[in-house]
Parts: C-alpha cells; structure tokens; sequence
C-alpha cells in the first residue's frame, strides 16, 4: 500500500502516529508524510519520508495573540475552554481546513495514496479521501474532547465549500484509531479502535545523569514542554522547583531548553536541570511526573505506571487534568492561585509520591494500555480496508 500520512501543523498531533508508520513500513508498504513545515523535522527524526505541503503555520501565535506581558494563558483566562464549548478552538482549523485543501488534493492526485491516515482536526484528509476515494483512518493523538466536535462544526459549516469539490457533507472516518486508553479517554467520544500508545518522545543520546540517583531517595520528573515556558510560564516553573526542593527526601530532574536556564535562575541542591531529552529514555527511574497535560507526557507516564501532577495551562490540557484525576492515576492544580502557591504544589506533590491508591490507579492505567493492540497488530485492520 501507499499510505499517506497527514497532520495538523503541530508536532504533538502528528506524534504518536510514527509507531504506526514505523509499523506499516516494517510491513512493506510505503509511508510518506505530507504537512506544514512545523512537523517536518519530527517526521524526518523519526526517519519517516516527507513531502512540504504550505508555508509554517506557527501554532503558538493564536495563543500569544493579546496576551499580557508576563502572564500565562490560565491568568487572564485567555485559553480554558469550559463546558465543552470548543467553537473558537475549531474555528482556526475550519479556517486552516480552507487554505490548505487544494494543496493536499494535489499532491494526493500526484502521489496516489491508497490509504489516508490524519489526526481528526486535519478536515482536509476526509475531503481528500472523500473526493478520490480513498479510505480515511482518523488517528486520536490522546484524550480528545475536541476533534469529534470539530467535525461536527466543519458539517454544519463547510457546506457550500464541500458542493463546489462535489461532495454532500464532510465524508465520515472508514476507522478511528486511539492511542488514549478506554478509561482514560472522554467518555463521550465516539466509539474507535484502540491502539497501544508506544512513547515516541523524539531522538536523543541517555543523558548521563540517568543512573546517578541519590541512594535513599525517590526521583520526580517535570516537564513542561516548550510551549509553557514560550507562553509566559518560567514564574510557574520556578514555582515548581521551589515546591520540590522542599521535598528533602526527592530528587526532582526539570527538564528545560538551555535558552530558558539563567533566567530560570537558581534552584534547591536536590533539583537538577537538564536539557530536554525522551522521556522513554529515563522515566522507568522516576516515581511520578508533573507536567501540563500535554499529550506525550500524559500518555507516555501512562506507559511507564506513574503517577502525575498536572498542571494544565492551555485548552484541552484541562481536560487531560480532569482525566487524569478521574481514572485515581493522579492529581490536578488547574487554578492560577493554586499552581503559583509553592506550599500547594508541594503537598499536592507530596500526595502523588506517597498515596498508595494513586500509584495503584496508574499501575491499572498502565496495564490497561499493555492489553490493547499495538500498531504492528493493527497493520493487517489497515490493510483489509484497502482491500
């Protein structure tokens, strides 16, 4: 088969769909990815071909658009999306949706895929298959409250667009996959097929500090990904860092691009800052993780059966939060007063390293997501669609 890989231009959508390129190569197939410049160099560090569709997109300007020098989205309430209403979300992917269509269309005339798999934001993936007759798997890149709705909106909305490319409606999924374990996922997605979410955290070399752990004492993980600290955020990462430094019996490893160091400032004996590195690559020496509810980090601490901290800052990562909490894997701080308490952060940290029911709920998580298929299993699925 050839199997066209497509991505709404943000590195953490496209993401958990390399195990499953990864996969139908090893099978045979040919596997090429087409996106926005933005994913490119992730695709090619995972050393899966490409072709550059569009100019860069640059998801983090919506979300810096109006905001105040030195505050963080959950501050001004700029980006919490309360109640399930994710319109305003949606929207700039209907807009993208529009611009990018005809560029996709063309390179699948060209390349002639038989099979399409795309996140469910990427709308012009189902246009594409709709219009050629290719079959579209809708790939979920963790929990996801926001693509079933997407869609939904680009029906009630895309109409006149749809009838000038001789389409009735925005044509279904032939196949959902979901990378998100059952219990963990929003209970009112529609129904998918589950696929093992195996943790791809980008390339890098095992960072020499990984087997220098203090005797004696538990070991904690922050991360918060790039876009925290791009987003006004280093105040709560130091915030952070002061909540684990008083933890005298924990070693906290923060992981933090080198740019971002000397204005984090200095930090407790027991905190080590690092450069980013995979989180697969040092997480099975770790006893919990904080971080945004991104959803690499979410899903990847799911794999390794840890308990997490979550502190969610943008859109959907409130969600994760909530997920999290509900499934007994951890706990949430989704309040601006709470995660800029340094005296909140701690106890609540404190409760996710010494709680027994949160470490057996992530131990259930963990073991719920070794039970479903993984990409390899789910090649033979993707093959009978294409008949």
């Amino acid at each position: 088969m050839r199997v066209l890989f497509m991505s709404t231009p943000v590195s953490t959508h496209f993401a958990p769909s390399i195990p499953l390129g990864w996969a139908l190569r090893a099978a045979g197939h040919e596997v090429l990815v087409a996106g926005q410049p933005d994913i490119i160099g992730t695709a090619h560090g995972a050393g899966l071909n490409t072709a550059v569709v569009g100019e860069y997109f640059d998801a983090l300007e919506p979300l810096t658009s109006g905001l105040p020098d030195g505050k963080r989205p959950i501050e001004v309430g700029h980006t919490r999306v309360k109640d399930g209403h994710w319109e305003a979300v949606n929207k700039i992917w209907l807009i993208h949706c529009r611009y990018m269509v005809s560029q996709y269309l063309a390179l699948a005339r060209e390349w002639k895929p038989d099979l399409i798999v795309a996140d469910p934001l990427e709308f012009s993936s189902l246009i594409v298959g709709g219009m050629l007759g290719i079959p579209t798997v809708n790939r979920r890149w963790g929990v996801d409250p926001a693509g079933f709705p997407g869609q939904e909106m680009a029906r009630r909305t895309m109409g006149t667009m749809l009838g000038r490319l001789g389409l009735d409606g925005l044509p279904e999924p032939a196949l959902v996959l979901d990378p998100c374990p059952p219990s963990l996922q929003v209970p009112e997605a529609p129904p998918s097929r589950s696929m093992r979410y195996v943790p791809f955290n980008g390339s890098g070399s095992l960072p020499d500090w990984v087997d220098d752990k203090p005797r004696g004492r538990r070991r904690v993980c922050v991360t918060f990904g790039r876009l925290t600290a791009a987003l006004n955020g280093l105040p709560l990462i130091r915030t952070v860092a002061e909540a684990a430094g008083a933890l005298e019996d924990v070693e906290t490893v923060l992981t933090l691009e080198p740019e971002f160091h000397a204005e984090l400032g200095p930090v407790a004996a027991n905190v080590r800052v690092v450069e980013p590195a995979p989180l697969n690559l040092f997480l099975d020496t770790c006893d919990a993780v904080v971080h945004h509810g991104g959803a690499g980090s979410t899903l990847t601490t799911a794999a390794f059966g840890l308990p997490q901290l979550v502190l969610p800052g943008i859109t959907d990562t409130f969600v994760v939060a909530d997920r999290v909490e509900a499934v007994g894997a951890g706990r949430k701080l989704d309040e601006a007063d709470t995660q800029n308490d340094p005296a909140r952060v701690r106890d609540a940290l404190r409760a996710v390293l010494d709680d027994p029911a949160l470490a057996e709920g992530a131990a259930r998580l963990r073991a719920e997501m070794a039970g479903t298929p993984t990409p390899a299993q789910l090649v033979p699925v993707l093959e009978e669609l294409v008949g």
